[in-house]
């Protein structure tokens, strides 16, 4: 069950970034992270309200403001990143965050992976890596080679280091509440963070949201059923399971170029990649 969910939130992790990727041709991309907060919010609360709210446990609301924090850091960064560096070293790199998230789930959680289970973990991140170095014909050392003198994948690590526990965070928050107040909670949180610094350095972006509001809700709706599907996922095994297999959506953004673009030849460059990565998805479903 888990691993259908962590597939279905890949899928539409997908189309909300092509919601901001269309988005992001008019607005900048700090607008494009508090539109993906902020119009998640109705969603999120029309889900929580349908489905009643949860007795909230003590801790909920700093652990919400945490997770606001740490996610709200991790996207800027990667957005920093993918300004100053190519896109293939950026997505490449960023992939470490699966093995910090490995490593800081059983420090703060206690989510202790069977040897299978860091096997598949280890398999899906080598192989998102390789697609990445093989869709940009590039050495597979060329990501760590350039870490030393490339200032925008020392974003990219930046951005990795946030994510984890920020993965872990909203975690936390779901198991003191529910799938659906853990992600409202924490996108209110989160949504609070990014405001202040939206509004000094997009200000004038703000004028033109209403003429976007189709995006924006689009936006908003794919990030809450990603949010959602995935944090159902998270009370049903580890986390860094569920972030492994998320990886897929490369996959289906790349599927969807071949079907609607007919780009039949990155089907081969990416073949060994999605090989290595198919095959931990197998370790971790029967790991999980």
């Amino acid at each position: 069950m888990w691993v259908l969910l962590a597939l279905l939130a890949a899928l539409f992790q997908v189309l909300r970034n092509a919601v901001m990727k269309r988005l992001g041709h008019s607005l900048d991309e700090y607008i494009n992270v508090w539109g993906r907060f902020t119009f998640l919010l109705p969603f999120a609360l029309a889900m929580a309200v349908a489905r009643g709210f949860p007795a909230i446990k003590p801790g909920f609301v700093p652990i919400c403001l945490l997770f606001g924090l740490c996610q709200t850091l991790s996207t800027l960064a990667l957005s920093k990143a993918l300004k100053l560096s190519q896109i293939s070293l950026v997505t490449a790199l960023w992939k470490v965050s699966l093995l910090i998230l490995l490593v800081m789930g059983y420090l703060t959680l206690r989510e202790t992976p069977t040897l299978m289970g860091v096997a598949g973990v280890l398999l899906s991140a080598a192989g998102v890596y390789l697609l990445n170095v093989g869709q940009a014909r590039i050495s597979p050392w060329a990501p760590l080679a350039v870490l030393v003198t490339d200032r925008g994948l020392r974003y990219t690590l930046l951005a990795a280091l946030f994510y984890a526990p920020s993965v872990l965070t909203i975690k936390q928050a779901i198991l003191l509440s529910d799938p659906y107040t853990g992600t409202l909670g924490s996108y209110v949180a989160a949504s609070l963070w990014v405001t202040p610094l939206v509004l000094v350095t997009s200000r004038r972006h703000f004028v033109q949201v209403p003429r976007y509001w189709k995006g924006f809700l689009g936006l908003g709706l794919f990030a809450a059923l990603t949010t959602v599907s995935q944090g159902v996922a998270y009370t049903l095994t580890l986390s860094s399971y569920v972030e492994a297999v998320k990886q897929v959506e490369i996959l289906f953004a790349m599927g969807i170029g071949v079907v609607a673009f007919g780009e039949g030849q990155r089907v081969r460059e990416i073949a060994p990649g999605a090989v290595v990565m198919l095959a931990g998805m197998v370790l971790l479903a029967f790991a999980g």
